[in-house]
């Protein structure tokens, strides 16, 4: 039997408070480790890319741009993917972790950066520390990818040799939807 949310009274969730009750149909819950002002970025995007998608049924194009940016917005928030709830495997908080990245710099577009450490906060609370060498390694890939580019201090450094404190800026290859271009 579903209860209600304590936030809203709108929306049911299971005992367990791992799925949300719509109309009968359970769905996966949002991670509720992820830190509110986190949540609400990643939510955001996903609202926009859902309105994305909506309005591009008759461009192919920008259209599957729009549902690979819900997708993201989703794993990064724990409603797909592995389940947020069990011990991740490699791959999985690897996916979790690029999806998490590309939405992020996705809510920060254009010009505004994010700290790996968010991304480690939205996949790994309580120890997102523990998170901190997968958040860069992944980093790392989506550099070499060009999705996003690595800074210290302001200016670009190769993310493969840079030691300390380090933040990404959208890259040139970061898929945005049209809306977020203007």
């Amino acid at each position: 039997m579903a209860e209600p949310d304590p936030v809203d009274g709108a929306v049911e969730r299971t005992p367990d408070g791992r799925h949300v009750v719509v109309r009968g149909r359970r769905w996966r819950a949002t991670d509720p480790s992820i830190p509110e002002p986190l949540r609400r970025q990643l939510v955001g995007q996903l609202m926009a890319a859902r309105r994305a998608v909506r309005a591009r049924r008759g461009d192919p194009e920008a259209l599957a741009v729009a549902r690979r940016c819900v997708h993201d917005a989703k794993v990064a928030l724990g409603e797909r993917g592995e389940p947020w709830w069990e011990p991740g495997t490699a791959a999985g908080l690897a996916d979790r972790t690029g999806a998490a990245t590309r939405t992020l710099l996705r809510a920060r577009w254009p010009d505004r950066t994010i700290c790996p450490s968010e991304v480690a906060r939205v996949i790994g609370q309580p120890d997102w520390r523990d998170r901190m060498p997968l958040v860069r390694d992944v980093g790392r890939e989506l550099a070499e990818r060009g999705l996003l580019t690595v800074t210290q201090g302001g200016a670009e450094v190769d993310p493969g040799t840079a030691t300390g404190a380090i933040r990404y800026r959208p890259g040139p290859a970061l898929e945005v939807l049209d809306s977020e271009r203007s």
